[in-house]
């Protein structure tokens, strides 16, 4: 089977990122990129489907040149092969899943798994637009998938605000990865020397025909405000008094 993993770069969640002073957006420069968690995970879990089922796992990321790294990080973990969507707009989910729609033709794969959202933008919305666009039935926020035996269908535990819930999906369709599906494995030393050999295509977005127009426009972003230090009270009224009178709890 053919498995389809859309991933993305984003700053290293470890580090501590800085609103530019017009606050457009985020500080990059010096900043760390990496695989986004969630797109690991997803990786993972269509890598160990390869492992069950055989066949290929194929990247792709809409992105700039620089995204290549990333990319090989998803090779070196044992991808077969990657696409490069290659642009240099910032693009809001929508364009984004105009342009895996138009890799998803060109790929016919047999099921599309994915991060849930991405821990820069924190935006969960490619996953659903992408379903919608190529009207395939949806998963989203999986902590478990099991593929039936004759991988025409897929099983999906999905974690829900009251708990979980299990539902079957005919395939191909769209899935996405929640952060229990799976641990992701490191890369081994062979595996990036490897990786530096497989094929990366890369495709000018311009190539697609897709329109890139953003549909949602980012005003202006501000950082939390800072919280205040805590106070330790004298007694089990002062405490009382406080949540009424400051935090306007009771």
């Amino acid at each position: 089977m053919k498995i389809l993993v859309p991933v993305k770069q984003v700053p290293n969640p470890d580090e501590k990122v800085k609103i530019k002073k017009d606050g457009s957006g985020i500080e990059l420069e010096g900043v760390k990129m990496v695989l986004n968690p969630f797109c690991e995970i997803a990786v993972e879990e269509a890598l160990r489907m390869k492992e069950k089922h055989g066949g290929e796992v194929v990247v792709v990321t809409v992105a700039g040149k620089d995204a290549e790294l990333q990319v090989r990080t998803a090779l070196a973990m044992g991808a077969d092969r990657a696409i490069l969507v290659e642009t240099n707009e910032e693009l809001d989910p929508a364009a984004i899943a105009s342009a895996l729609a138009k890799v998803y033709e060109m790929e016919s794969p047999d099921v599309v798994i994915m991060g849930k959202q991405a821990v820069d933008d924190d935006s969960n919305q490619v996953g659903q637009i992408l379903a919608a666009k190529l009207s395939l039935p949806q998963a989203t926020f999986a902590s478990k998938v099991e593929l039936s035996e004759d991988l025409k269908k897929a099983t999906v535990t999905r974690e829900v605000d009251g708990g979980l819930e299990t539902i079957e999906v005919e395939l191909p369709a769209i899935i996405t990865a929640d952060l229990r599906l799976n641990e992701p494995r490191y890369a081994s030393l062979p595996g990036i020397m490897r990786a530096k050999k497989k094929e990366m295509k890369v495709i000018p977005i311009s190539e697609l025909g897709i329109d890139t127009a953003p549909k949602v426009k980012v005003l202006k972003l501000e950082p939390p405000k800072e919280r205040a230090g805590g106070v330790i009270v004298g007694s089990v009224q002062e405490l009382v008094e406080k949540l009424k009178n400051e935090a306007k709890v009771l």
